[in-house]
């Protein structure tokens, strides 16, 4: 897991190294660590891109650093094809996408909503 500061009682559920598609584009690698309170997202980019990700972007050195509070999470779809399974979470009014690729999204959508 990345160097996040965990919060008061805070718990790791799991983690899943995957693509990651913010509401205004691009695509970045990485690992997404969810926890009982927020989704942990670390990539590696040109830290350009920040604006595009508003308030919920945090940069360090040239990570970029993505901090979903679970409280502001608004929906939850799975969508499954046989070569593409992803996760879409609903924040505001922007949708991220979590693709794991061919692998099942079964497990991460359930820490998702746990």
């Amino acid at each position: 897991m990345p160097d996040f500061e965990m919060q008061d009682n805070e718990a790791v559920i799991d983690s899943w190294t995957l693509n990651y598609t913010p509401p205004d584009g691009g695509r970045y690698l990485g690992p997404l660590t969810i926890t009982n309170q927020r989704l942990l997202f670390e990539a590696s980019f040109d830290t350009s891109v920040t604006g595009a990700l508003q308030e919920l972007f945090v940069v360090s050195g040239a990570h970029g650093y993505l901090s979903i509070p679970k409280s502001k999470v608004t929906g939850i779809e799975v969508k499954s094809g046989f070569f593409k399974k992803k996760v879409l979470v609903t924040v505001g009014d922007g949708v991220h996408t979590f693709d794991y690729g061919m692998m099942s999204v079964t497990k991460l959508a359930d820490a998702i909503k746990s």
